[in-house]
């Protein structure tokens, strides 16, 4: 199992896992350009006030986990790349869209305005820069260290590579998306370091959590697909396919 597999080998179970991924990775973006959620507590006097993709977004990272745990780095990182194409391709549509014109009856129920305040983070430059830049940097470190941290561990303790990589992972996500929104008006700057700080509790928090869902999913991929990928030979570059 632990040997690395044919680079044209088929399996039963990837590309389910890679359509999961990119759904959960659209969806919670939709999500956080339609709204921001306050709980109504606060940490050390900062409101724990989120975005709303906040809630689906740490999944992604529990797959990338799953991802680079069973399969390796390199189908990992198409994976991620793909996800990228997605989420370029929906903020285009989005775009779009927002570009043409409205049919009367939908302006006076709805309107142009309702639209840009609801999906117009999706369609403005902002904060897809704001997703796609996250989205690279927070992936590409979280799978890089989890495969790193693998090899150094022998395979043992996953949920040390789970979690650490998570640590980094999603501190690296949290913080740009947040700059680069604020720095294009899509969140006010007011609700910085809120939203940073609330985005990396729960983020991390979700994948503490999911620990044992995440053991579950790598035994029965591993045993399923006969494979238990090591990165001993792997060159960590992002860009290649």
């Amino acid at each position: 199992m632990n040997q690395p597999s044919s680079e044209n080998r088929i399996y039963r179970y990837l590309d389910l896992v890679m359509v999961l991924f990119v759904t959960v990775l659209l969806v919670s973006n939709i999500a956080s350009s339609a709204k921001i959620v306050d709980w109504g507590v606060s940490i050390f006097g900062v409101p724990l006030a989120f975005d709303a993709g906040t809630i689906l977004f740490p999944v992604s990272y529990i797959f990338g986990d799953v991802l680079t745990e069973v399969y390796g780095f390199k189908r990992s990182r198409r994976v991620i790349w793909a996800g990228f194409g997605c989420l370029t391709l929906a903020a285009l549509v989005f775009a779009v869209v927002r570009a043409l014109p409205g049919e009367a009856a939908w302006q006076g129920y709805a309107g142009q305005p309702a639209y840009d305040a609801i999906l117009g983070g999706m369609s403005s430059g902002g904060i897809v820069l704001a997703s796609l830049s996250a989205y690279l940097v927070g992936e590409f470190s979280n799978s890089v260290i989890l495969a790193r941290v693998k090899v150094i561990t022998n395979g043992k303790w996953l949920w040390v590579r789970t979690i650490s990589s998570t640590l980094i992972g999603e501190g690296f996500d949290s913080f740009i998306f947040i700059l680069i929104a604020s720095l294009f008006g899509v969140f006010p700057w007011e609700l910085f370091g809120t939203l940073v700080l609330t985005n990396y509790i729960f983020k991390v928090s979700v994948e503490v959590l999911m620990t044992p869902a995440t053991y579950a999913v790598v035994t029965f991929l591993k045993r399923a697909e006969s494979e238990d990928y090591f990165d001993r030979h792997t060159r960590f570059n992002p860009f290649a396919l």
